[in-house]
């Protein structure tokens, strides 16, 4: 029998029979690094009862001192053994015994035993809960690209790419094993992998799982980063998902597949065959809220100062508001359906969100202005299939084309502005991100860098 499929009971009697002694309790701060607290397998049934406290003022954007107590409840669906980290074995085995760990995913709770409002988790859950109020099941598949790069002389992290293969080369590409390791890993916490592959820029990877409800899909996400980390660390590596860590080439994207699905009519909500290309008239309402809002949420989606160094024309990383089927510039396309399959796999493809984005708050986001745009049923434009990066400026003008922001700092004044993404995030959540990003953005600004000495210090 599957462990998924076992009541909480009987998964902790299965943990026992593997020799598991511990538990991470994990959840995400407002930034999306995952946080734990470990506790004993034999207090595992008492949490699951009654919750584990934890002082909430030490995390990143949730409470302040004087209210700092908050508990933790295990959702018992996320609970999984660590791959790295199992009950028999000599990875599983210390001087006193077993040092056997499973995972279990958290809601972050309030003592009055109401949701944290500064949970991601929480926040994504909001949005999901819309959409099945509306009728639809949200589902979504992300593609997190990642480097994996060696470490310098002295063991610090570097970008020093491991290896000089390109996309999908196989005879150079020396990550072909660290993959195979990774793939082990993402499967025995039950995350389905479609396909692994070497990317286009040296050094850099794709690992993609199989398309699910948001919301699991989410805690496999956070899974999926802490996961690749822990793998590259046992073969002497460094996995980064960082946007953009070399100049000149490629950098890391988060491409978000995602569709609706009717619950009353059990079936692809986005699907229509009579549609050129197989759009409903909701998926088009859904793209044009995407679009409505795209600049309001990309602080959300492409969080980081360096998020913007990919954002540029060019390397394949989408910057213009625009949508399209084969059109790798537009910020939205829409993949060719397998044959025999066009109606139960039409979806679409965000590009613009990147894997330094908090996975929870970035799905919040994008349903939201998803939905919004099918609640107001917002008209889809034209889409655009030439490629936006040798368009002229004055022909983009020409078709009022819009563009993404071009700083962490600009895209902080639009979400300032966009009511429905701060609607969607919560005065919470909004207020926390908005302050450390600020602060990241001004730290940002005031620095002096090397280019800036080279350019400028001998020529005035």
């Amino acid at each position: 029998m599957e462990l998924q499929a076992l009541d909480p009971a009987a998964k902790i009697e299965m943990a026992k029979e593997h020799n598991i002694r511990f538990v991470q309790l994990q959840f995400t701060d407002i930034l999306g690094i995952v946080k734990s607290v470990t506790i004993p397998l034999h207090q595992l049934a008492g949490s699951v009862a009654h919750g584990t406290w934890f002082d909430g003022s030490s995390v990143e954007g949730f409470t302040r001192i004087a209210e700092s107590d908050q508990w933790l409840r295990p959702d018992m669906d996320t609970f999984a053994e660590i791959p790295w980290q199992p009950g028999h074995g000599t990875l599983g085995a210390g001087p006193l015994g077993s040092r056997g760990t499973a995972r279990v995913i958290c809601d972050v709770m309030m003592p009055s035993g109401e949701p944290f409002a500064g949970d991601p988790r929480f926040v994504l859950k909001r949005q999901v809960a819309r959409a099945a109020k509306l009728g639809y099941r949200w589902n979504t598949g992300p593609e997190l690209e990642f480097f994996l790069f060696r470490r310098d002389e002295d063991g610090a992290v570097a970008p020093l790419p491991h290896d000089q293969a390109g996309y999908f080369d196989f005879s150079t590409d020396l990550a072909q094993e660290v993959r195979q390791d990774m793939v082990n890993a993402l499967e025995a916490f039950g995350i389905r992998v479609e396909a692994a592959h070497h990317e286009v820029a040296a050094g850099q990877h794709e690992i993609d799982f199989e398309y699910d409800d948001g919301l699991k899909t989410a805690d496999n996400a956070v899974t999926f980063k802490f996961t690749l980390k822990a793998i590259a660390n046992l073969h002497g590596l460094y996995a980064t998902f960082m946007p953009k860590p070399i100049h000149g080439i490629n950098g890391s994207g988060m491409h978000t597949h995602q569709s609706l699905y009717s619950l009353a009519e059990q079936r692809n909500a986005f699907a229509d065959a009579d549609n050129k290309y197989g759009l409903s008239d909701l998926a088009r309402s859904y793209m044009a809220g995407i679009l409505a809002h795209a600049r309001g949420m990309i602080a959300v989606l492409a969080p980081t100062v360096n998020s913007y160094k990919r954002l540029v024309p060019g390397y394949e990383a989408p910057t213009y508001l625009t949508w399209g089927r084969t059109n790798r510039s537009a910020l939205i396309r829409v993949p060719k359906a397998s044959p025999g399959r066009s109606v139960e796999a039409t979806r679409i493809e965000v590009r613009c969100p990147d894997p330094s984005s908090n996975p929870y708050l970035a799905f919040a986001v994008m349903l939201a202005a998803g939905l919004d745009g099918v609640e107001k049923g917002m008209t889809l434009a034209d889409p655009v299939e030439e490629s936006l990066f040798e368009m002229s400026a004055a022909r983009i003008a020409e078709h009022g084309i819009r563009e993404l922001p071009g700083t962490l700092g600009e895209a902080l004044d639009e979400l300032e502005k966009d009511e429905v993404v701060r609607d969607a995030l919560g005065e919470h959540v909004f207020n926390h991100f908005m302050a450390a990003k600020h602060e990241e953005w001004d730290e940002y600004r005031t620095q002096v860098t090397d280019w800036e000495i080279e350019r400028y210090l001998d020529a005035y």
